[in-house]
């Protein structure tokens, strides 16, 4: 069976869809077969881009997420996807709350991966371009433990 992965933060125009990016560029360099995508617990941001700082951010490390789209959590992802990881403990917490009684994937912290057990990502969302930067090392150190241990 593929490994399916979905990222949460709660917007899902910062931190998740960074994420998104980090795992693609880490599963296309391990040759991984993994099915990858983000979502927010909140839905205010449903059909937007990401956040330009995000955008930029991304950018800068050779990745096009111009195209990403916010979505929201739904039901069905807790029976789709083999893992969903969250961003921070809060929305661990309420993807705990949201998940149906048949649901099957399972949920961890992304800087569980990375040997950072409990902590979260840091939200850049309202500090500086810098911010982005700090979360981009934090998910993509997330991301190459996470690869690693799906190729295990």
């Amino acid at each position: 069976m593929t490994p399916s992965v979905l990222f949460v933060c709660l917007g899902n125009i910062c931190r998740s869809p960074l994420a998104e990016a980090a795992m693609k560029a880490e599963a296309a360099r391990l040759g991984l077969d993994v099915e990858i995508e983000s979502a927010g617990t909140g839905g205010w941001h449903v059909g937007d881009p990401p956040d330009p700082r995000a955008q930029a951010t991304a950018r800068r490390h050779g990745i096009d997420i111009s195209g990403y789209r916010g979505r929201q959590v739904k039901a069905e992802d807790f029976r789709h996807f083999s893992h969903i990881v969250a961003l921070d403990a809060d929305n661990l917490a309420n993807l705990k709350r949201l998940q149906p009684k048949d649901g099957t994937a399972s949920l961890s912290l992304l800087l569980d991966h990375a040997g950072r057990p409990g902590q979260s990502v840091a939200d850049p969302y309202y500090g500086d371009d810098a911010g982005f930067e700090v979360t981009w090392r934090e998910v993509s150190a997330g991301a190459a433990g996470l690869a690693k241990a799906l190729t295990a």
